[in-house]
């Protein structure tokens, strides 16, 4: 018989309570509740990546498996990206073994390698319009002053690291297929009749540097971003995000609805300013009737939708220093003229965590006991199962 003592401090004694002098809880770095992603380092520290906890056990992986996603982010890719020289080779440190998924917390840690810290001493004394500079100053009192330290788009790795996984586990389990792509840079837009969302492949989007699909709009694109790279100037654009074979259920009502993770996923990703699904804020044009998203059974006796409708400048500016003076700014250092392209990427694996952490809780509550089967679908199909047995076999 074990005995389990538990010391407590003469301060915790306290009739109001215990106290939280000594507590301190760091918000904001994790995201997702069964399928937890936890990322970590600055744009110019030593390197960064992720912990992942929750993942299921056996799947097989390697560093293969999610060097694929981290090469499309990574910088330095064209033209229109930022210059910046990083291969983002990436290391499993934990949490597999012989190749296979052990159950317990996978780190992965990508080196930072092409740091130039030197580029961003203007930075110390002067914040950036239009970054974060000003924010972690006022929040925390202290901040990383080279090349925007946390808030620089290098913490995505640990994301997109995350996401090339889940996407793995998705496919395996239930035939999940997650593609972006870029739909509008600037006031170039790509029409919707441009491209065909149930057939529209990797290979087009992969096929040009904007990760557009359809060639003659990413030529338009490219020219585009071009105008204003030359310049010195920056321009945006919107990432368009494909999920197919998606289990019906997900997500939770009211506060965690499907829709209202994407949401929060997106808008946490950096520069994304708006996020819309379905027909988003274009369907506040149509009457009731013309925005009706009506049911109908396909040829294979399921219920579907006919419609998917319910689905910073690099010039000198003017500034305040941390002195509180006015005060003018070059923001020097390797920037990317339109961050879209490589936005593609990180809008997937956010979809993907989202969807992970969601499939996980579905099959724990809703699977637990036996399905009703004039309703519901158990979540995988016998021919993702018998590819994953043979892929542990």
């Amino acid at each position: 018989m074990a005995a389990v003592v538990v010391g407590v401090a003469r301060h915790e004694m306290n009739p109001r309570g215990p106290t939280t002098d000594r507590e301190v809880k760091a918000a904001g770095n994790v995201f997702g509740n069964y399928f937890q992603v936890s990322t970590y380092g600055e744009s110019h520290g030593g390197g960064v990546g992720c912990v992942i906890s929750g993942c299921p056990p056996r799947i097989p992986l390697t560093e293969a498996d999610l060097q694929v996603d981290l090469d499309r982010r990574r910088p330095g890719q064209s033209r229109i990206t930022t210059p910046r020289k990083e291969t983002d080779t990436c290391k499993i440190m934990s949490g597999t073994y012989e190749g296979l998924t052990t159950g317990t917390p996978i780190l992965v840690s990508v080196p930072n390698t092409d740091q130039r810290g030197g580029d961003y001493s203007e930075m110390a004394k002067a914040y950036r319009p239009s970054h974060a500079d000003a924010t972690y100053d006022f929040k925390y009192g202290v901040r990383a002053v080279q090349g925007g330290g946390r808030s620089s788009a290098r913490e995505t790795i640990g994301r997109v690291a995350a996401g090339a996984l889940a996407k793995k586990i998705l496919k395996l389990k239930s035939g999940v297929e997650i593609l972006a792509f870029v739909s509008k840079v600037h006031q170039v837009v790509l029409p919707e009749d441009a491209v065909d969302y149930e057939t529209v492949t990797m290979e087009q989007i992969e096929s040009n540097i904007v990760r557009c699909p359809n060639p003659e709009y990413a030529e338009k694109m490219i020219a585009a971003i071009d105008k204003v790279r030359v310049r010195g100037d920056s321009i945006g654009g919107v990432v368009t995000c494909i999920a197919r074979n998606v289990p019906r259920g997900l997500g939770s009502p009211v506060f965690d609805k499907l829709e209202a993770e994407f949401a929060k996923a997106m808008l946490s990703l950096p520069a994304s300013k708006g996020f819309e699904i379905g027909s988003g804020f274009a369907g506040t044009d149509l009457t009731g009737s013309e925005h009706n998203d009506e049911f109908y059974m396909d040829e294979a006796g399921n219920v579907r939708t006919r419609t998917n409708r319910s689905g910073g400048v690099q010039k000198k500016q003017n500034t305040v220093s941390r002195e509180h003076q006015d005060v003018e700014l070059i923001a020097r250092g390797r920037h990317d003229p339109c961050v879209v392209p490589r936005a593609v990427p990180m809008v997937e694996s956010m979809a993907a965590l989202v969807l992970m952490d969601q499939l996980m809780a579905h099959i724990a509550q809703c699977e637990m006991f036996p399905l009703n089967p004039d309703l519901q679908e158990k979540v995988g199909s016998a021919s993702s199962v018998s590819e994953l047995a043979s892929n542990l076999s």
